[in-house]
C-alpha cells in the first residue's frame, strides 16, 4: 500500500496557448509553393561568384560554426549514454580480501562450527583466524525499463541531437546572411567612394575656375573660400568611406575565420541584385523551415520526454544484478571447477518518504518544457515579423531606389545648369555650391537605398529559413 501511494504523482500544468499563426502573410502574392524563398539553396539565391566564394570559405573556417558542430557532438555523446542505459552493464574483474571474524559473530561461529564437521576435510577447511576471500569473474547490473523511464530519457537525448543539428543550421543561416550583408555594405562603400572621388574631381576643377575668375575680378574671395570648403568636405567623405571599407573587410575576414586579407568583389553596387525567387509561401509551412523554429520544436518534444521520464521515476524500478565467476577462500583453489559460482539478485525499489528530489526533477522538466514552448512561439512571431518587414521593405525600397535615382539624375543635371548660369551671370556661386553638395548627397543616398533594398531581400531569405539544405 505504501508503495502504491508513493507512485502517485500529479500531472504538471501545461503552458498557456500562444497566439494563433495567421493563415497568410499580409500583402503577399498567392503562394506558388510551400516554402517560398527559404527553400532555395543559397547558391541559387546568391549568384555573385565572389560572394559565394566567401560563403564557401566561411562554411569551412568560421569559428562559430565549428563551435556549433561541437555542440552537436556533445548532444550525440549524451544520446549514446542514454541509449546504453537500456542495456545491461557487464564488467570483468577480480577481488581479494582478508576478514577476521570475532568469536561471537555469526561468521566467526559459523566458520568454527563448520570446521568441526566430519564432512569438512582437507582443502575444505576454512582458514582462520584471518580468512581470505578471492573472486574472479563477471558482474552485471541491469535496470529493467518497466515504465519507460529509460526509453523516455533516450528519446529526449535523441531529440536534443536533432535540436543541436538545427542549432548548427541556425548558425549557418545567420552566418550566410551576415556575410551577404557585409559584402553588399562593402559594395556600397566602394560605390560611395567612387561617387565622392568623381565629385571631388569636379569640385577641384570648379575651384580652379573660380580662382581664375577671382584673378580676373569676376569672383570674390568669399566664393573661393566656399568652393575650397566644399572640396575639403568632399575629401573628408572619401576618407570616411575608406575607413568604412577597412572596417567592413575586417569584419568579413573574421566571419571567414581568417586574419585581415583583401576581399575580392564580383560586381558593383548598381549591377548587384538578388536573382533568387522571393516568394514567401504559406506561414504554417514556410516558417517551419526556419532552423530556430525546428530547433524549438525538437526541444519541445525533448521536454515532453523529460516529463515522462520524471513521472516514471516515481514508480518502482526493477534492477537485476547477476554474477558468474570463481570464488574461493584459498588462492590455490580459485581455478578449481568446484569454485565456480553464479547467481542473480533482483531488487524492486520505489520512493515512499521524502520524494523531494523526484518532485524537483518533475518541476524542472515541466518548467523546461513550458519555457521551450514559449521560445517556439517567440520564434514563430519573430519569423512572421521579419517576413512582413522584408516584404514591405522590398516593395518600399524598390520605389525609394527609383525615386532617388531620378533625384540624383536631376541634381547632376542641375550642376551643369548652375555652372552655365553662373558663367552667364544669372546664378550666384552659392547656388553652384548648393547644387554640387545636393548632387553628392543624392548619389550617396541612392547608394544607401540600393544597399537597403538588397538587405531587405537578405532579411526575407533569412526570415524564411534560407541558407541551409538537408544533409
Amino acid at each position: 500500500m505504501l508503495l502504491a501511494a508513493g507512485c502517485r504523482v500529479a500531472a504538471p500544468d501545461a503552458p498557456s496557448a500562444g497566439a494563433r499563426l495567421p493563415a497568410a502573410f499580409p500583402n503577399a502574392a498567392a503562394p506558388v509553393d510551400s516554402l517560398g524563398a527559404g527553400g532555395q539553396p543559397w547558391r541559387k539565391f546568391y549568384q555573385d561568384s565572389a560572394l559565394t566564394a566567401l560563403i564557401d570559405t566561411a562554411l569551412r573556417q568560421n569559428l562559430d560554426l565549428r563551435v556549433a558542430v561541437q555542440r552537436v557532438e556533445l548532444a550525440r555523446a549524451d544520446y549514446i549514454e542514454r541509449r546504453g542505459a537500456l542495456f545491461p552493464t557487464v564488467s570483468l574483474g577480480g577481488t581479494a580480501g582478508l576478514d577476521r571474524y570475532g568469536r561471537y559473530t555469526l561468521n566467526g561461529v559459523g566458520n568454527y562450527d563448520t570446521n568441526l564437521s566430519q564432512n569438512i576435510t582437507g582443502n575444505q577447511v576454512i582458514p582462520g583466524p584471518i580468512t581470505p576471500d578471492f573472486f574472479g569473474g563477471f558482474r552485471s547490473s541491469w535496470e529493467i525499463d518497466i515504465w519507460g523511464k529509460l526509453r523516455s530519457r533516450r528519446r529526449a537525448a535523441y531529440l536534443r541531437v536533432l535540436a543541436s543539428e538545427e542549432g548548427r543550421r541556425l548558425v549557418q543561416t545567420n552566418l550566410i546572411a551576415e556575410i551577404a550583408r557585409n559584402y553588399y555594405e562593402l559594395l556600397t562603400l566602394d560605390n560611395q567612394l567612387a561617387v565622392v572621388q568623381r565629385n571631388a574631381r569636379l569640385q577641384q576643377e570648379a575651384l580652379r575656375l573660380i580662382r581664375i575668375q577671382k584673378q580676373a575680378g569676376r569672383a570674390t574671395e568669399l566664393a573661393v573660400q566656399q568652393f575650397a570648403a566644399q572640396t575639403l568636405r568632399t575629401e573628408s567623405l572619401a576618407y570616411e568611406a575608406r575607413q568604412g571599407i577597412v572596417e567592413t573587410e575586417t569584419r568579413l575576414n573574421q566571419l571567414l575565420g581568417r586574419y585581415p586579407a583583401p576581399i575580392k568583389r564580383g560586381t558593383t553596387l548598381p549591377e548587384a541584385g538578388l536573382v533568387g525567387k522571393l516568394g514567401v509561401g504559406i506561414p504554417a509551412s514556410a516558417l517551419r523551415h526556419r532552423p530556430d523554429v525546428r530547433q524549438a520544436e525538437a526541444e519541445l518534444a525533448a521536454g515532453q520526454a523529460d516529463i515522462a521520464a520524471a513521472q516514471a521515476a516515481f514508480l518502482p524500478s526493477l534492477t537485476l544484478t547477476p554474477y558468474l565467476g570463481l570464488n574461493a577462500f584459498r588462492a590455490d583453489l580459485l581455478f578449481n571447477p568446484n569454485s565456480v559460482v553464479f547467481g542473480v539478485l533482483g531488487g524492486l525499489t520505489g520512493p515512499i518518504i521524502n520524494r523531494a528530489a523526484f518532485r524537483a526533477d518533475l518541476r524542472r522538466a515541466a518548467a523546461g518544457r513550458n519555457e521551450t514552448y514559449y521560445r517556439y512561439q517567440q520564434a514563430l512571431q519573430s519569423g512572421y515579423r521579419d517576413v512582413v518587414i522584408g516584404l514591405r521593405g522590398l516593395e518600399n525600397y524598390r520605389a525609394i531606389v527609383d525615386l532617388r535615382a531620378r533625384e540624383a539624375a536631376q541634381l547632376r543635371s542641375a550642376i551643369e545648369t548652375s555652372n552655365e548660369l553662373y558663367l552667364a551671370g544669372y546664378a550666384s556661386y552659392l547656388e553652384v555650391v548648393t547644387a554640387q553638395r545636393s548632387s553628392l548627397d543624392a548619389e550617396l543616398n541612392l547608394a544607401n537605398a540600393r544597399r537597403d533594398q538588397l538587405q531587405q531581400g537578405i532579411l526575407l531569405y533569412q526570415a524564411l529559413g534560407g541558407g541551409w539544405t538537408a544533409d
